[in-house]
């Protein structure tokens, strides 16, 4: 499985609110210069985070995106489903009369997936990076 390269950057962009500016908004250029990443397709991705209630868009010459919610509450999977949406990663193409074996054991394993990605939060990682 992988993930899109939005997910990345929507990941590196919500590490860079949080250690750097989680009480004052960025604007896109200058997320896209510390990123080094295209600034429209950057947009495009924090439009899908303030659209998920992970940011707010703040418009105006001081304008840019900060954090809405606590840090301490931004987890992983709530930035990677911002971006991927909620749909399971397997979809049986079979029509069997009971519930596909196949697609339990792979719900299964990313009911896990999402647990753990779940109680990482971004701000836990901020913290490693200051060190």
């Amino acid at each position: 499985m992988k993930y899109s390269q939005a997910t990345d950057y929507a990941l590196h962009a919500m590490l860079y609110l949080v250690d750097e500016a989680p009480d004052k908004p960025v604007s896109v250029q200058l997320l896209a210069e510390k990123l080094g990443v295209s600034q429209t397709y950057l947009s495009k991705m924090l439009t899908k985070l303030v659209k998920a209630g992970l940011i707010h868009s703040i418009s105006g010459a001081n304008g840019g995106y900060r954090l809405k919610r606590s840090q301490e509450d931004i987890s992983f999977l709530d930035v990677i489903q911002a971006i991927e949406g909620t749909a399971s990663l397997f979809e049986c193409s079979f029509n069997h009369r009971n519930e596909c074996l196949i697609q339990q054991v792979v719900v299964e394993a990313e009911l896990q997936m999402e647990q753990f990605l779940k109680s990482k939060k971004i701000a836990d990682l901020a913290k490693q990076v200051k060190g």
